[in-house]
């Protein structure tokens, strides 16, 4: 008899947070219909040297909700999560391959839920599962950007649902809506739950206690800019100091710094210089702990970031006011412009008060009447061919509301390029000048090919 096998793949504490918020909600139905597998992936540059999924505090009461726990590394070693993805030929055998490694009958039928499906694994798991139902869930700002790659209707047409986290209320998923997959969100009071079981667990973490005794005021959320070469070293260090320098401002005397999980693990002293300069009592949390476990035990005043996820989940989820920091150099620095970073940073950018020009931390708070039409409009801009459809409102919004955003959200080469509103005549011409550089570089390149 045929039975169901739902396999969710991860690659960070946050995501399988979300996934378990999901599962306890029965948003996948009661645990006794299917198996289900908890399929690991460590997508880190280097796997072998950074931090695993099952080292981080909460782990294992996550990893309890499933029946078997796999890791994918070791599933396609040597090759990289990352990376690796079947040849069209070799699907059907890495199938049977992987049903029997993973005992599951041939005639189960196979439920994936699976992150960001524009890349591998969720590609290569896609791929080789080709007649399973596919759920993508989201774990961060980024759902509500436009869909980066374009899909192959052999996926794009399994793909039930788009699960999220109501992070900004009132705005809704532009990630696969080309498609008409459905946004479903993962009730907050379950995901409150999960984390509030994470936070439990890290209690008596010897990392922990040292900062609960320093009795912190201000949280400062790391990034890992650098090591994505949006900014240098130096600046991201500076970027930090900036933020530390802000909360101080603000009356902060005892500040925690947690820096990314997936960033680097190095330190400068320069924040530490910049804390004895303020006379800032500085503690650097670097633990296999969520920012939210710090946020439940410490229970802060104030969190500082650039664009972390981790910032709107401190307001929604635990009440703490929020400031940003340094989102429009980062802007200013993101390239392409299609990069899926930018509609995170636009709606910190939007949303959150500006620590640097003394504006008061507040909590983020539901979606303005300005947020929506204005995420949609630079959709289509990051992705104008997925988003067509979306030209005429994008249009139609530039021409009234162009003046009122920062020059910097829509760039007037993009504009140009775009033929859309808000470029200048000289913008204009330059653009073309460059078209028809391109056209005659083509033209070039296509008669040498053909001697």
């Amino acid at each position: 008899m045929a039975h169901t096998t739902q396999i969710f793949q991860v690659s960070t504490l946050y995501g399988a947070a979300t996934l378990a918020a999901s599962l306890d909600a029965g948003q996948f139905g009661p645990r006794s219909d299917a198996r289900r597998i908890l399929l690991v992936s460590n997508n880190a540059g280097v796997p072998e040297a950074a931090l695993r999924l099952d080292e981080m505090h909460g782990y294992s009461r996550i990893a309890a909700r499933f029946d078997s726990v796999i890791s994918w590394n070791e599933a396609i070693s040597p090759h990289h999560p990352s990376a690796w993805g079947p040849r069209p030929n070799d699907t059907a055998m890495w199938q049977k391959a992987l049903r029997l490694a993973w005992g599951i009958d041939p005639r189960d039928r196979i439920d994936l839920a699976v992150e960001s499906i524009q890349v591998n694994p969720a590609r290569a798991l896609t791929a080789i599962f080709s007649e399973s139902a596919v759920h993508v869930y989201a774990d961060g700002l980024m759902s509500y950007g436009p869909t980066r790659d374009k899909l192959p209707l052999t996926i794009a047409r399994r793909i039930g649902r788009l699960l999220h986290l109501d992070l900004i209320p009132g705005l809704r998923p532009l990630l696969l809506s080309e498609f008409g997959v459905e946004p479903e969100i993962v009730p907050d009071e379950a995901f409150r739950r999960v984390l509030d079981e994470i936070a439990g667990d890290a209690a008596d973490d010897a990392d922990l206690a040292p900062v609960l005794a320093e009795k912190p005021t201000a949280v400062l959320l790391g990034q890992y800019l650098a090591a994505l070469n949006i900014l240098t070293a130096e600046e991201e260090e500076q970027l930090h100091v900036r933020m530390l320098t802000g909360a101080a401002r603000a009356g902060h005397r005892s500040v925690v710094f947690k820096p990314h999980p997936t960033a680097p693990a190095t330190y400068s002293t320069a924040l530490a210089k910049a804390a004895a300069e303020a006379g800032v009592r500085l503690t650097v949390l670097d633990s296999p702990l969520l920012a939210e476990t710090l946020y439940r035990h410490c229970r802060p005043e104030l969190v500082v970031g650039c664009f972390s996820t981790a910032m709107v989940t401190a307001a929604a989820y635990y009440e703490v006011p929020v400031a940003r920091v340094g989102t429009a150099l980062v802007l200013k620095r993101l390239k392409p412009y299609e990069n899926s970073n930018r509609m995170p940073l636009v709606i910190i950018d939007h949303m959150v008060r500006d620590l640097e020009r003394k504006q008061t931390p507040a909590l983020v708070g539901e979606a303005p009447a300005s947020l929506s039409p204005m995420v949609r409009a630079m959709g289509y801009c990051m992705q104008p061919k997925t988003y067509r459809h979306l030209q005429g409102e994008a249009a139609e919004w530039l021409a009234a509301h162009r003046e009122s955003v920062p020059g910097y959200y829509f760039p007037e080469l993009r504009l140009a390029e775009l033929e859309l509103p808000g470029s200048s005549p000289q913008t204009r011409a330059k653009h073309q000048v460059r078209r028809v550089k391109r056209l005659v570089r083509r033209t070039v390149l296509r008669g040498a090919g053909k001697k």
